[in-house]
């Protein structure tokens, strides 16, 4: 049986992987950087997945918070330093927005970072 604490934990895990699955979805027409900028309905998407991004990075610092550290330190393959650095850099920086490091972390990290969020899910409800 879960407790208070797991229970949070599993709930923030689920907002991020809707969070990861609706970049998935509002990036599959992007090939490229210049998509988010050519037209203002890539520029709506920039938009949309940089929030989604900083709500993912607060989802893991916050899972952080609640497992004292200790459960994402089980997932070494994800850089999880960064993915909870993006969150302060979007938020603070935001006017700094480069849409080519956007595109790269949807195209080279958001699969990962997904079927990791899937497994710890898993993981957690195995408990």
């Amino acid at each position: 049986m879960l407790n208070n604490q797991d229970k949070m934990i599993l709930s923030t895990l689920e907002d991020v992987k809707y969070s990861l699955e609706l970049i998935k979805t509002r990036c599959k027409d992007i090939k490229s950087s210049d998509d988010f900028l050519d037209t203002d309905v890539g520029l709506e998407r920039l938009d949309s997945v940089s929030m989604r991004l900083i709500a993912i990075g607060e989802g893991f610092k916050n899972i952080d918070k609640l497992s004292d550290n200790k459960l994402l330190t089980n997932y070494p393959n994800i850089p999880w330093k960064q993915i909870k650095g993006i969150r302060d850099i979007l938020s603070h920086h935001y006017f700094d927005l480069d849409a080519e490091i956007i595109f790269n972390i949807c195209e080279n990290n958001l699969a990962e970072l997904l079927s990791t969020t899937v497994n710890i899910i898993e993981d957690l409800n195995k408990k």
